[in-house]
């Protein structure tokens, strides 16, 4: 079903109130870490081992450069926000291009 050129620009202007409304962002991704330390006869060389952790890493790669950060267990949940928001600002995105081309060429042709 072709779209008219006035809901896609509807939908345009939708994308652009959501992009609006995003809060904190931050890109990459959060793991959770257990490390096993140097001390002799820590729980985490007994067996079954008892590792330390859990501990929260962020990874991210911006502009070229990877970086990761450990993230305090009461700032976690503050974080996966901030990664959620971001995924969703880059879906919005592409989303706002996708429909953009498609305007484009909806105009171009009226114009012929």
């Amino acid at each position: 079903m072709k779209r008219s050129i006035e809901n896609l620009k509807i939908e345009i202007e939708e994308i652009k109130r959501q992009i609006a409304a995003l809060d904190d962002l931050r890109p990459g991704s959060i793991s959770e870490q257990y490390n096993v330390c140097g001390k002799k006869g820590c729980r985490c060389k007994a067996d079954p081992p008892e590792k330390h952790g859990p501990y929260y890493q962020l990874s991210y790669t911006r502009k070229g450069k990877s970086r990761s950060m450990f993230v305090k267990k009461e700032k976690v949940a503050e974080v996966k926000r901030q990664v959620e928001n971001y995924r969703l600002l880059k879906s919005l995105v592409d989303r706002w291009v996708d429909l953009a081309i498609e305007l484009a060429d909806l105009k171009m042709k009226e114009k012929n």
